[in-house]
């Protein structure tokens, strides 16, 4: 007789796999961000065109995806260290590829996708670029990493309520307090040993609530598209949307945050 206690060997398996090629990715991340420079550039480009592509395929434009992807790759080519870096011409750039893309399509949907998908790109190399921009960046990749496995672990362990069932039939209000709990202790760390501004600590918080966020979007976007996974280049995580909706929306906002001069900033 099967025990019922017992872990179904299926589900064991897919949870290794998801641990392991999340290790990988990390792991990866890190090198680019603590290296910078180019290697750096070159991963937020994979990061953008993958989110574009995938775009494309959830909003039913696929057959323009191509088009989306080269329109970007303008902006993109310029935030590289051997040309302008992650700068205000850079950001005009997105803005002109989005309408571009409107224009072209006579859709504002692909042309959405080239904000979603530059802007990321360009507050992750320009987080780098700033003043203890390692401690930084890292802080922003780990509070999406830690509201993503916080959420994920204490979702399934504990359950209760949905937090938005019509978005998203998995994600539960445990889940969300579970990963804002565990970005604050991570940020708490950071502000311990490696000096991040206590304020930061606290900011942690509502940011660690919009990588959620980002997650239900993208969840509604696959659940209009009727997909359970905007791609299946990652095992066990689905697409490069799947793995960075907490980081689209969360990245820009730090970026902005640490780019006006008024907000407290690290010690």
């Amino acid at each position: 007789m099967n025990d019922p206690a017992a872990p179904v060997p299926g589900k064991a398996n897919e949870l290794q796999t998801r641990i392991i090629v999340g290790i990988l990715l990390i792991g990866v991340a890190l090198l680019a961000g603590y290296f910078g420079g180019m290697l750096l550039w070159l991963l937020a480009v994979l990061m953008s065109l993958g989110i574009m592509s995938e775009w494309a395929g959830l909003t039913g434009r696929r057959d323009k995806r191509l088009m989306a992807m080269y329109a970007l790759s303008v902006p993109l080519a310029i935030m590289s260290p051997w040309a302008a870096g992650p700068s205000f011409l850079a950001l005009g750039l997105i803005l002109g590829a989005a309408m571009f893309v409107a224009v072209f399509d006579r859709s504002i949907k692909l042309a959405a996708g080239v904000i979603y998908a530059g802007l990321p790109a360009l507050a992750v190399l320009y987080l780098r670029e700033i003043d203890k921009g390692i401690l930084v960046m890292l802080w922003t990749l780990a509070l999406v990493w830690a509201t993503d496995i916080g959420a994920y672990f204490s979702g399934r362990a504990i359950g209760g309520p949905k937090l938005a069932p019509q978005y998203s039939p998995n994600k539960t209000w445990a889940g969300l307090v579970g990963g804002v709990i565990l970005t604050a202790a991570l940020s708490f760390a950071l502000h311990v040993h490696w000096g991040l501004s206590f304020y930061m600590v606290l900011l942690s918080i509502p940011l660690a609530v919009l990588a959620q966020m980002g997650d239900l979007f993208e969840s509604w976007l696959k659940r209009k598209a009727g997909t359970k996974d905007s791609g299946t280049i990652f095992p066990g995580h689905g697409g490069v949307m799947d793995r960075l909706d907490g980081l689209i929306p969360v990245a820009p906002v730090v970026a902005l945050i640490m780019l006006v001069d008024s907000w407290p900033t690290l010690s």
